[in-house]
């Protein structure tokens, strides 16, 4: 297994589902372009998509104090970049069936964690500069699809027992996975992206999120709120007490908020286990 075969991988991959491709357009000249009520009849004529987006709005980790039952329901909710976000994850989730088994993770967790890491961009970093946050916490919930790729990967190659004691193992997972394959999963969610012509702005942030050299100011600020979010919680922490004073550490580094930070990521925590007890 090498960054070769991850790119034929990549390259291999079909293009996402019809409906999120037409919805990518409508967002090609930014959200605030976006007609709301085409967006809904594009979404609603998708079945399958719309009940796969309600299902994760539904979710106990969102809070929400009553069901949401219908798509513009949601989007007034939840805001249309955080809607982006759902629709590119569901056609993500579709198109890349992996067991997550080498990361020692359910599916089930994998979605949760995902999920997380998104609720805590949003109520974390709308409270800073909202603009921001609503361009980075789409990309927070789909920032993990290149575990996806690596999972496929390892399962195909059969080294499931090996990578499983190395990822048990390792202190930090991008770092254990560029020992691999001269590569991280991060960047490899930036190759799916550029596969699929997502935005570039999410390309240049996942490609440097392990790899920042040369980066713009913009890029280079973007990589460190979202290196916060994946530090507290990630496949390997869900909100332990070290990876949250970890990423406390960044968010301090970068001249903000630390007990905010640190209290969102408490609830969020206990709202999770509330629900897995």
């Amino acid at each position: 297994m090498n960054s070769r075969s991850i790119v034929n991988h990549i390259n291999a991959l079909a293009p996402l589902l019809d409906t999120t491709q037409m919805i990518r357009k409508m967002f090609e000249d930014g959200a605030e372009n976006v007609n709301i009520i085409i967006l809904v009849e594009a979404i609603e004529r998708d079945a399958v998509l719309s009940l796969n987006i309600l299902k994760m709005i539904n979710s106990p980790l969102y809070c929400f104090p009553e069901q949401i039952t219908s798509i513009s329901q949601a989007i007034n909710l939840c805001g249309i970049h955080a809607m982006y976000g759902f629709i590119v994850y569901y056609s993500i989730e579709f198109s890349i069936v992996a067991n997550l088994r080498p990361y020692r993770l359910s599916n089930t967790k994998f979605n949760d964690i995902s999920h997380m890491q998104c609720i805590l961009m949003n109520k974390w970093y709308s409270k800073v500069d909202l603009h921001d946050a609503q361009i980075l916490t789409p990309l927070a919930l789909i920032m993990e699809s290149g575990k996806l790729v690596v999972a496929q990967e390892v399962v195909h190659e059969t080294t499931i027992k090996e990578f499983i004691n190395g990822i048990k193992n390792a202190v930090n997972i991008s770092v254990y996975e560029n020992s691999l394959f001269g590569t991280s999963s991060y960047y490899i969610s930036g190759l799916l992206f550029e596969h699929w012509h997502l935005d570039q702005l999410y390309v240049d942030i996942l490609k440097g999120l392990d790899f920042e050299h040369g980066v713009s100011p913009i890029i280079s600020h973007y990589i460190d709120i979202l290196d916060a979010v994946r530090t507290a919680v990630n496949v390997s922490s869900i909100f332990t007490e070290d990876s949250i004073n970890e990423a406390a550490e960044i968010v301090s580094e970068i001249g903000l908020d630390v007990v905010h930070f640190k209290s969102v990521c408490i609830s969020i925590k206990e709202t999770y286990l509330k629900n897995h007890s």
